[in-house]
């Protein structure tokens, strides 16, 4: 899948939105029941996405939400 690049308003909306889906980890067919499979796919798009803006997704809830998140560890 081929992405353009975001404008930065674009890409902030983005982040913004990642920082509060569910992670990956914790989507199950008991909590979503049949839709798990989609939220999962939803999930993996949104990840892609920012990957081709040059973000890293695993960084993304800590930068929106800095004043709850602890300090990263490394």
């Amino acid at each position: 899948m081929s992405h353009d690049k975001l404008n930065e308003e674009a890409l902030e909306a983005l982040k913004i939105a990642f920082s509060y889906m569910p992670k990956a980890i914790d989507v199950t067919k008991y909590e979503y029941g049949e839709r798990y499979q989609t939220v999962l796919n939803h999930i993996e798009t949104v990840r892609e996405v920012l990957l081709s803006n040059d973000v890293d997704p695993d960084e993304v809830y800590g930068e929106i939400h800095s004043d709850i998140a602890p300090n990263s560890t490394y």
